[in-house]
Protein backbone atom coordinates (compact mmCIF):
# COMPACT_ATOMS: atom_id res chain seq x y z
CA UNK A 1 0.00 0.00 0.00
CA UNK A 2 1.14 3.67 -0.61
CA UNK A 3 1.81 5.77 2.42
CA UNK A 4 -0.63 8.38 1.02
CA UNK A 5 -3.51 5.06 0.50
CA UNK A 6 -2.76 5.06 4.45
CA UNK A 7 -5.11 8.14 4.77
CA UNK A 8 -8.05 6.46 3.87
CA UNK A 9 -7.17 3.37 5.89
CA UNK A 10 -9.04 4.96 8.73
CA UNK A 11 -12.57 6.09 7.87
CA UNK A 12 -13.28 9.54 5.48
CA UNK A 13 -9.88 11.47 5.09
CA UNK A 14 -9.69 15.22 5.88
CA UNK A 15 -6.56 16.51 4.03
CA UNK A 16 -5.60 20.16 5.04
CA UNK A 17 -3.61 22.40 2.39
CA UNK A 18 -0.95 25.30 3.63
CA UNK A 19 1.24 27.22 1.49
CA UNK A 20 4.64 27.46 2.83
CA UNK A 21 6.01 30.18 4.60
CA UNK A 22 3.17 32.46 4.86
CA UNK A 23 3.28 34.34 7.07
CA UNK A 24 6.85 32.60 7.90
CA UNK A 25 8.26 29.01 8.09
CA UNK A 26 8.52 28.92 11.97
CA UNK A 27 4.38 29.77 11.45
CA UNK A 28 3.86 27.31 8.52
CA UNK A 29 5.41 24.28 11.02
CA UNK A 30 3.40 24.99 13.61
CA UNK A 31 0.34 25.00 11.50
CA UNK A 32 1.38 21.72 10.08
CA UNK A 33 1.73 20.18 13.80
CA UNK A 34 -1.70 21.93 15.11
CA UNK A 35 -3.49 20.14 11.94
CA UNK A 36 -1.82 16.78 12.76
CA UNK A 37 -2.58 17.11 15.87
CA UNK A 38 -6.48 17.44 15.65
CA UNK A 39 -7.26 14.86 13.22
CA UNK A 40 -5.57 15.71 9.57
CA UNK A 41 -4.58 12.75 7.91
CA UNK A 42 -2.75 14.11 5.21
CA UNK A 43 -0.90 17.42 4.52
CA UNK A 44 -0.72 19.15 1.76
CA UNK A 45 2.59 21.73 1.35
CA UNK A 46 2.11 24.63 -1.17
CA UNK A 47 5.42 25.29 -2.86
CA UNK A 48 4.87 28.92 -3.81
CA UNK A 49 4.99 30.08 -7.38
CA UNK A 50 5.08 33.76 -8.64
CA UNK A 51 2.11 32.59 -11.55
CA UNK A 52 0.13 30.20 -9.68
CA UNK A 53 -2.41 29.50 -11.90
CA UNK A 54 -4.90 27.19 -10.26
CA UNK A 55 -5.38 29.34 -7.38
CA UNK A 56 -8.04 31.94 -6.63
CA UNK A 57 -7.22 35.40 -5.06
CA UNK A 58 -7.02 33.65 -1.48
CA UNK A 59 -4.17 31.42 -2.13
CA UNK A 60 -2.84 33.73 -5.04
CA UNK A 61 -2.37 36.22 -2.06
CA UNK A 62 -0.47 33.54 -0.01
CA UNK A 63 2.10 32.94 -2.66
CA UNK A 64 2.91 36.34 -2.96
CA UNK A 65 3.72 37.34 0.93
CA UNK A 66 5.34 33.38 1.26
CA UNK A 67 7.73 34.67 -1.54
CA UNK A 68 8.16 37.72 0.09
CA UNK A 69 8.90 36.51 3.11
CA UNK A 70 12.24 35.48 1.37
CA UNK A 71 11.18 31.33 1.31
CA UNK A 72 12.96 29.35 -1.33
CA UNK A 73 12.93 25.11 -2.15
CA UNK A 74 15.60 24.45 -0.03
CA UNK A 75 14.47 26.18 2.64
CA UNK A 76 10.72 24.33 2.37
CA UNK A 77 13.04 21.32 2.57
CA UNK A 78 14.74 21.64 5.34
CA UNK A 79 10.97 22.50 7.11
CA UNK A 80 10.18 19.19 5.88
CA UNK A 81 13.19 17.57 7.50
CA UNK A 82 12.15 19.12 10.35
CA UNK A 83 8.57 18.27 10.82
CA UNK A 84 9.18 14.55 10.33
CA UNK A 85 10.91 14.72 13.37
CA UNK A 86 7.59 14.39 14.64
CA UNK A 87 4.94 14.64 12.25
CA UNK A 88 3.65 10.78 11.07
CA UNK A 89 1.08 11.71 8.78
CA UNK A 90 1.69 11.42 5.13
CA UNK A 91 2.83 14.98 3.28
CA UNK A 92 2.69 15.86 0.01
CA UNK A 93 3.61 18.90 -2.46
CA UNK A 94 1.19 20.70 -4.18
CA UNK A 95 3.25 23.25 -6.72
CA UNK A 96 4.01 24.16 -10.32
CA UNK A 97 5.89 22.13 -13.16
CA UNK A 98 8.13 25.23 -13.47
CA UNK A 99 8.63 24.58 -9.73
CA UNK A 100 10.11 21.51 -10.22
CA UNK A 101 12.38 22.19 -13.72
CA UNK A 102 13.89 25.31 -12.81
CA UNK A 103 14.89 23.19 -8.91
CA UNK A 104 15.98 20.22 -11.38
CA UNK A 105 13.66 17.08 -11.45
CA UNK A 106 16.14 14.40 -10.09
CA UNK A 107 17.28 16.35 -7.72
CA UNK A 108 13.70 17.72 -6.66
CA UNK A 109 12.41 14.11 -6.21
CA UNK A 110 15.45 13.00 -5.00
CA UNK A 111 15.30 15.48 -1.96
CA UNK A 112 11.33 14.82 -1.53
CA UNK A 113 12.37 11.14 -1.10
CA UNK A 114 15.22 12.00 1.30
CA UNK A 115 12.83 14.49 3.56
CA UNK A 116 9.62 12.56 3.71
CA UNK A 117 7.67 13.63 1.35
CA UNK A 118 5.23 11.00 0.32
CA UNK A 119 3.31 12.67 -3.36
CA UNK A 120 3.40 15.12 -5.46
CA UNK A 121 0.86 17.26 -7.50
CA UNK A 122 1.16 19.70 -10.55
CA UNK A 123 -1.91 21.47 -10.93
CA UNK A 124 -0.62 22.79 -13.88
CA UNK A 125 0.74 19.14 -15.72
CA UNK A 126 -2.38 17.13 -18.05
CA UNK A 127 -2.73 13.77 -17.87
CA UNK A 128 -0.64 13.53 -21.07
CA UNK A 129 2.34 15.22 -20.02
CA UNK A 130 2.67 13.29 -16.35
CA UNK A 131 5.47 11.09 -18.47
CA UNK A 132 7.79 14.39 -18.03
CA UNK A 133 7.90 13.42 -14.31
CA UNK A 134 6.79 10.13 -13.87
CA UNK A 135 9.80 8.22 -14.25
CA UNK A 136 11.69 10.43 -11.64
CA UNK A 137 8.72 10.12 -9.32
CA UNK A 138 8.94 6.22 -9.84
CA UNK A 139 12.56 6.42 -8.77
CA UNK A 140 12.52 7.99 -5.85
CA UNK A 141 9.14 6.33 -4.30
CA UNK A 142 7.20 9.45 -4.81
CA UNK A 143 3.53 8.89 -6.05
CA UNK A 144 2.52 11.47 -8.45
CA UNK A 145 -0.98 12.38 -7.64
CA UNK A 146 -2.74 13.27 -10.53
CA UNK A 147 -6.38 15.54 -11.02
CA UNK A 148 -9.42 14.56 -12.44
CA UNK A 149 -11.77 17.62 -13.18
CA UNK A 150 -15.38 18.15 -14.20
CA UNK A 151 -13.81 18.84 -18.00
CA UNK A 152 -12.01 15.20 -17.96
CA UNK A 153 -14.80 13.88 -19.28
CA UNK A 154 -13.90 10.96 -21.00
CA UNK A 155 -10.85 11.19 -19.87
CA UNK A 156 -12.03 10.29 -16.56
CA UNK A 157 -11.20 6.41 -16.90
CA UNK A 158 -8.10 6.58 -18.23
CA UNK A 159 -6.79 8.70 -15.43
CA UNK A 160 -8.00 6.60 -12.90
CA UNK A 161 -6.37 3.37 -13.86
CA UNK A 162 -2.87 5.02 -14.12
CA UNK A 163 -3.40 6.68 -10.46
CA UNK A 164 -1.16 6.55 -7.52
CA UNK A 165 -1.55 7.51 -4.58
CA UNK A 166 -5.03 8.75 -4.50
CA UNK A 167 -7.27 10.92 -6.88
CA UNK A 168 -7.81 14.65 -6.52
CA UNK A 169 -11.21 14.87 -7.80
CA UNK A 170 -11.80 18.63 -8.40
CA UNK A 171 -15.06 19.84 -7.40
CA UNK A 172 -15.69 22.85 -9.61
CA UNK A 173 -14.41 24.66 -12.84
CA UNK A 174 -12.06 27.55 -12.47
CA UNK A 175 -9.61 27.98 -9.40
CA UNK A 176 -9.38 27.18 -6.10
CA UNK A 177 -11.44 29.42 -3.31
CA UNK A 178 -14.46 29.17 -0.80
CA UNK A 179 -18.28 28.49 -2.63
CA UNK A 180 -21.52 28.53 -1.48
CA UNK A 181 -22.97 25.99 -3.70
CA UNK A 182 -20.94 23.05 -5.36
CA UNK A 183 -23.31 22.11 -8.65
CA UNK A 184 -20.74 19.34 -10.53
CA UNK A 185 -22.28 15.99 -10.80
CA UNK A 186 -19.53 13.98 -8.58
CA UNK A 187 -21.15 11.24 -7.25
CA UNK A 188 -21.24 10.09 -11.53
CA UNK A 189 -17.63 11.19 -11.77
CA UNK A 190 -16.60 9.77 -8.58
CA UNK A 191 -18.90 6.46 -9.64
CA UNK A 192 -16.81 5.60 -13.01
CA UNK A 193 -13.13 6.43 -11.23
CA UNK A 194 -14.72 3.61 -8.38
CA UNK A 195 -15.10 1.41 -11.92
CA UNK A 196 -11.35 1.71 -13.15
CA UNK A 197 -9.71 1.93 -9.86
CA UNK A 198 -9.33 0.94 -6.22
CA UNK A 199 -7.06 3.72 -5.15
CA UNK A 200 -9.13 6.30 -3.10
CA UNK A 201 -10.55 9.37 -4.33
CA UNK A 202 -10.78 12.85 -2.51
CA UNK A 203 -12.66 15.91 -3.50
CA UNK A 204 -10.79 19.90 -2.95
CA UNK A 205 -11.84 23.00 -4.64
CA UNK A 206 -14.81 24.99 -2.71
CA UNK A 207 -15.16 22.98 0.03
CA UNK A 208 -14.90 25.30 3.71
CA UNK A 209 -17.76 24.27 6.12
CA UNK A 210 -18.40 20.98 8.14
CA UNK A 211 -20.97 20.35 6.05
CA UNK A 212 -19.49 21.00 2.65
CA UNK A 213 -16.98 18.57 3.89
CA UNK A 214 -19.32 15.89 4.80
CA UNK A 215 -21.28 16.15 2.12
CA UNK A 216 -18.13 15.65 -0.02
CA UNK A 217 -16.61 12.94 1.78
CA UNK A 218 -19.96 10.97 2.03
CA UNK A 219 -19.42 10.85 -2.06
CA UNK A 220 -16.09 10.15 -1.80
CA UNK A 221 -13.13 9.03 0.28
CA UNK A 222 -11.84 12.09 2.16
CA UNK A 223 -12.16 16.20 1.74
CA UNK A 224 -9.82 18.82 0.96
CA UNK A 225 -9.53 22.31 2.20
CA UNK A 226 -7.22 25.23 1.51
CA UNK A 227 -8.50 28.34 1.19
CA UNK A 228 -10.81 28.23 4.12
CA UNK A 229 -7.29 27.38 6.29
CA UNK A 230 -4.94 30.06 4.55
CA UNK A 231 -7.52 32.57 5.07
CA UNK A 232 -7.18 31.75 8.64
CA UNK A 233 -3.43 32.59 8.38
CA UNK A 234 -3.56 35.51 6.49
CA UNK A 235 -6.20 36.83 9.09
CA UNK A 236 -4.14 36.06 12.74
CA UNK A 237 -0.92 35.34 11.28
CA UNK A 238 1.72 33.94 13.70
CA UNK A 239 -1.45 33.09 16.01
CA UNK A 240 -3.06 31.22 13.07
CA UNK A 241 -1.95 27.51 13.97
CA UNK A 242 -4.49 27.07 17.06
CA UNK A 243 -7.17 28.89 14.99
CA UNK A 244 -6.19 26.17 12.32
CA UNK A 245 -6.29 23.08 14.96
CA UNK A 246 -9.72 24.10 16.24
CA UNK A 247 -10.49 24.54 12.31
CA UNK A 248 -9.32 21.02 11.79
CA UNK A 249 -10.75 19.29 14.51
CA UNK A 250 -14.46 20.54 13.71
CA UNK A 251 -13.59 19.65 9.97
CA UNK A 252 -12.51 15.97 10.70
CA UNK A 253 -15.52 15.67 13.32
CA UNK A 254 -17.94 16.34 10.57
CA UNK A 255 -16.06 13.67 9.26
CA UNK A 256 -15.94 10.39 11.72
Amino acid sequence: MSDLARAFDHGKAFIAFLTCGDPDLETTAAAVRAAAQNGADLIELGIPFSDPTAEGPVIQAANLRALQSGVTTDKIFDLVRELRRGVTIPMVFMTYANVVFSYGTERFLSNCRDVGIDGLILPDVPYEEKEEFLPACRKYGVDFVSLIAPTSENRIAMIAREAEGFLYIVSSLGVTGERSEIKTDLASIVSLVRENTDIPCAIGFGISTPEQAKKMADLSDGAIVGSAIVKLLAQYGKDAPEHIGAYVKEMKDALR
